[in-house]
């Protein structure tokens, strides 16, 4: 029965057990009598049965038992869709809801926190989540899978399905031991031929520099492999052998390296912020990616120390 009950029906009855009479329920819901008569009749109609007991003359409409269980439905309903309506203003403006986050290492260290720290300052009801991996390609399936709501990734996906932001080009450099190594502004990526390296296991950005190593007739020899970009920095500092890493995956402050810019350039990796195409998000994912294009705006950029070319 009840589901060809609509909701402008319980207001009016409502209003007709609230003021006693068709003719006030009328004036304080801004209808015509008629259109409060013709509105109960279609409740009654629904249901099957009278919801009042119309005494005529001045006397008040009464409830009928089937109007009481109704009214006190009607009322339940009433919270819950003005329950609903403060939820909803919350959303649009961002207080309160779910984002899930995709990231990778370096993004982790030195731009993800930042944002959810802003982000949260703002919007303290926000519940964020996070999800870290090296590799694109699971970045873009957990996007299409809904599992993410934004990712960092490297590059543009080639997918129709996601979209994406260019948040910052990231240049490669050369990291070398400051203990092993005099210190050189530039260095030539044909000068790095039969020296020891220190990389990452196959993966997007490590393909990047080795098909550009390659590129230039040099075939890199690794000594040892990580994916954990501190581990790789503490073995250059070690003086195992030189590394080429993202400027942004490189702690500056370690001065036990030193920082060269290679030439010719390996192409810089361009950091975007995907997501899944034709995808609602809630309004906070905006002010995230807004957050994400400040931060990595005033991220420092490198720049060798001298304009000296040196092999």
């Amino acid at each position: 029965m009840l589901q060809d009950v609509e909701i402008r029906q319980l207001r009016a009855l409502q209003a007709v057990a609230a003021e006693g009479s068709f003719g006030r329920a009328a004036e304080r819901l801004g209808f015509t009598q008629s259109a409060i008569s013709q509105q109960i009749a279609g409740l009654e109609r629904a249901i099957g049965e009278r919801v009042f007991d119309r005494p005529g003359g001045p006397r008040r409409v009464e409830l009928t038992p089937t109007g009481a269980i109704l009214l006190a439905y009607a009322e339940s309903m009433t919270d819950r869709m003005r329950a609903a309506e403060d939820e909803l203003r919350s959303l649009r403006a961002g207080e309160v809801g779910r984002l899930v986050i995709g990231s990778f290492q370096s993004v982790s260290v030195n731009v993800l926190p930042e944002v959810i720290g802003r982000l949260r300052s703002e919007r303290p009801g926000l519940s964020v989540r996070c999800i870290e991996s090296d590799e694109n390609d699971e970045l873009v399936a957990k996007l299409l899978a809904d599992e993410l709501d934004l990712s960092f990734v490297v590059g543009a996906p080639e997918h129709d399905g996601i979209e994406s932001i260019e948040l910052m080009r990231d240049p490669f450099v050369l990291v070398s031991s400051a203990g092993e190594q005099a210190f050189q502004p530039r260095v030539t990526l044909e000068s790095l031929s039969g020296a020891p390296l220190i990389g990452q296991s196959p993966c997007f950005c490590q393909l990047m520099i080795d098909d550009c190593l390659r590129s230039h007739g040099v075939e890199p020899d690794y000594v040892f492999r990580t994916n954990d970009n501190a581990a790789v920095q503490a073995m250059v500092r070690a003086g195992m052998g030189r590394a080429i890493l993202p400027f942004l995956a490189v702690d500056t402050n370690d001065a036990g390296v030193h920082v060269s810019r290679l030439e010719p350039d390996v192409p810089p990796r361009v950091v975007t912020i995907a997501r899944r195409k034709g995808r609602s998000l809630i309004p906070a994912a905006e002010r995230f990616i807004e957050l994400a294009r400040a931060v990595c705006a005033a991220l420092p950029t490198f720049e060798p120390v001298s304009p000296v070319s040196v092999g």
